[in-house]
């Protein structure tokens, strides 16, 4: 047994392995990643020309103009922060952003060599024949196949992760601005479907009247079957669009409910009649080129792009030989009461190469599905960037006609209010034919449901114009604690 032990604790003597060691060190963090170049931008330098004008605008980029300042109206700005703290979609970006983050620390700690106590016992036949039997008991700490990461293929795996946590981040970002955007979006509608509510029942009620007078005339002989039908059609079609606003506005409550995350109260999507449109702040559209820094989505698919890229050099590592240590340093003795005497300790070190010869092709195989990988990260990074594009191209689209189309049918309802009023008149004084009236009554009807139907396409789109320019991913105490979190990975 003193042979054995002896053996055991001059294996490899240490003064004679630290050397082989640092420069393993050394030579570990060859990385064999493929230097990362952005892909260009598959898309024009400037915005298409007959937006040339609203693209031009000086003021506060939307991605640094917090949501706060750009959301003018003190409801919708109380459903917008009850939304962030109760949204589960919002929520479940948050958590996958600690799930991808442990997942970057498990291949962190690859890097590093695991220590464990380690204490085994064994006990079998003596090897001298005299039917004895021999034990053996050992204690101390243990490390088993730490790999020295020569070629880069630990580090490459971790920068991958790390950059797959850097995506997540970004997609919460982006989870919070579609967030902010489809809140924004729900509450003015359920705003216009109000109005529109409102504006079918006093419609209705109109009709109304003019149907019981209709049939009070004909009665008396003063109208025709054919004046009382007319009637009669409108108010039915009347009473069907107040059925279906109640139907819309029902939609929109149960739309804003889900976002919200929680019962919507009564105050904050309540509609003032005669109020103001809600504001919202004026953003400049800038240039196409600054999406890419400042649009999440688009970071976003960089870091996968990244990720992929990162993939490539562990590929290329595994053709390499993968280089492990296995070492422990601890007390053995023959005996269990002498495992801990003077004499017994010892340590053993155990270097480990394995270089591939035959692998049926995986490796080769692994290489092309990560370099596919790659392209299929540039082309999903590309379409990001169309998207974006396409996005703010048809947001400035709108903000360049919108104003106009309102104002135009502002004057147009103007007019046919003022026809209305004059076909009554003419009406009820003998001078024009019930039809005129009915046809004055139906136009104005729609132009007043186009109005407030184009108003909300206006405001929608400016929503839409801030989202697209990558504005609410900055706001609140969520973002701040991930910023603090992704220095600390980094670190």
């Amino acid at each position: 047994m003193t042979k054995t032990l002896l053996f055991w604790r001059t294996q490899m003597p240490f003064s004679r392995t630290w050397p082989a060691l640092a420069t393993a060190a050394l030579l570990a963090g060859c990385s064999m990643i493929p230097t990362y170049e952005r892909p260009a931008a598959p898309v024009a330098a400037q915005w298409p020309e007959a937006m040339s004008t609203t693209s031009a605008q000086a003021g506060t980029p939307a991605a640094e103009l917090a949501w706060q300042d750009f959301i003018g109206d003190a409801s919708l700005r109380e459903l917008i922060r009850l939304a962030l703290a109760n949204n589960r979609d919002l929520r479940e970006a948050v958590l996958n952003i600690e799930q991808v983050r442990a997942a970057y620390q498990i291949r962190r700690a690859d890097q590093f060599p695991t220590l464990n106590l380690a204490a085994s016992g064994n006990r079998q036949p003596s090897s001298d024949g005299n039917g004895g039997i021999s034990s053996t008991y050992t204690a101390g700490l243990a490390m088993a196949a730490w790999e020295i990461d020569f070629f880069g293929r630990v580090a490459s795996l971790k920068e991958s992760a790390l950059a797959q946590y850097l995506a997540s981040e970004e997609a919460r970002k982006a989870t919070q601005t579609s967030l902010i955007a489809a809140v924004a979006n729900t509450w003015l509608s359920l705003q216009t479907n109000d109005e529109l509510l409102a504006l079918t029942q006093r419609t209705l009620a109109t009709r109304d009247d003019s149907l019981r007078l209709t049939k009070l005339r004909l009665d008396n002989g003063a109208a025709s079957v054919l004046d009382f039908r007319q009637a009669e059609s409108l108010t039915a079609q009347a009473r069907a669009t107040l059925a279906q606003q109640r139907r819309l506005r029902a939609l929109d409550v149960n739309a804003l409910t889900l976002l919200v995350g929680q019962t919507l109260p009564d105050a904050l999507i309540a509609t003032t009649a005669g109020a103001a449109a809600p504001a919202f702040s004026d953003v400049p559209a800038g240039l196409p080129s600054d999406l890419l820094t400042r649009r999440p989505d688009i970071r976003r698919a960089e870091q996968q792009l990244i990720a992929a890229n990162a993939s490539i050099g562990a590929a290329r590592a595994a053709f390499f030989p993968r280089i492990s240590l296995t070492a422990s340093a601890g007390t053995a003795s023959g005996e269990l009461s002498g495992l801990f005497k003077s004499g017994s300790w010892g340590w053993t070190l155990a270097p480990q190469a394995l270089l591939p010869i035959f692998d049926a092709g995986r490796n080769q195989a692994n290489l092309n599905s990560s370099n596919v990988g790659r392209d299929i990260a540039v082309a999903q990074y590309e379409k990001a960037i169309q998207t974006a594009f396409r996005e703010v191209a048809d947001a400035l689209a709108g903000r360049a006609t919108l104003d106009e189309q309102v104002q135009a049918q502002q004057v147009q309802l103007e007019a046919e209010a003022d026809r209305f009023r004059l076909a009554d008149l003419r009406y009820r004084n003998g001078v024009a034919s019930y039809l005129e009236l009915l046809d004055a009554q139906r136009s104005l009807f729609s132009v007043q449901q186009a109005v407030a139907q184009t108003r909300l396409s206006y405001l929608q789109n400016q929503v839409t114009l801030y989202k697209a320019l990558g504005g609410g991913a900055i706001v609140d105490d969520a973002s701040e604690k991930s910023s603090v979190q992704k220095k600390e990975v980094k670190s």
